[in-house]
């Protein structure tokens, strides 16, 4: 009996670190005001004038944060820098947050959603100006690579689709810039509208076709 069941104990232990390190994931979207692929020449002509504001969206496909269920939930952030992000010879920070959650959570989802979304934005999300509860629709088609929608209210709107041959303006486009959260997967995309029409940002923004999406997946 002993040396069947050692085995088994062993399997368990080994796998316990990977159940605890993924119990949370989902679908992540996110959009910039400056192009995320781009050739260095573009990337150079907007550094410093754009690419201070941000939207991050998550949709919890499923699992938990402090140990609050969170399936089919979704939170996004709308941002606003002190620089162009990701530019290394710049300070971003302090940036200012707005976050929208979804209206569907109760008050622990809530204040979970809250938590998840600071962790996963880390210093971007130190500073929330404002949190608004809105309705909230987040979809992924992973049948079509690069298109998504975010809804959040009446505050945010994203629409994106995948690069064609259309989107080499000059040859030699690459990922210019990484999302600015961790991902398990994320391909840049056009982001064919990036609004956010909201308070505690002192500025809203339109911007239609540009080369400033990501579209991926999380996992924690």
């Amino acid at each position: 009996m002993g040396k069947r069941f050692i085995p088994v104990v062993l399997i368990t232990l080994a796998l316990t670190p990977f159940v605890l390190a993924e119990q949370i994931r989902g679908d992540y979207l996110e959009t910039r005001s400056a192009d995320v692929y781009t050739g260095s020449c573009f990337a150079n002509g907007e550094v410093n004038l754009v690419g201070n504001q941000a939207i991050l969206a998550w949709r919890i496909e499923s699992g938990s944060w402090n140990e609050v269920p969170l399936d089919g939930l979704t939170v996004a952030a709308a941002i606003r820098a002190r620089a162009t992000l990701g530019d290394p010879y710049a300070n971003p920070y302090p940036a200012q947050a707005v976050l929208i959650v979804d209206d569907q959570a109760n008050a622990r989802q809530h204040d979970a959603l809250i938590a998840f979304a600071q962790h996963m934005g880390g210093e971007l999300l130190r500073n929330v100006e404002q949190v608004i509860s809105a309705p909230m629709e987040l979809t992924v088609n992973h049948d079509k690579h690069g298109v998504a929608m975010l809804r959040a209210g009446r505050f945010a709107t994203v629409r994106t689709r995948s690069l064609n041959e259309g989107d080499h303006l000059c040859g030699n486009e690459a990922t210019f810039y990484p999302p600015l959260t961790e991902t398990t997967h994320a391909m840049p995309a056009v982001a064919r509208t990036d609004s956010y029409q909201g308070p505690g940002l002192g500025v809203d923004w339109e911007t239609h076709d540009k080369r400033s999406a990501f579209v991926g997946t999380f996992a924690r």
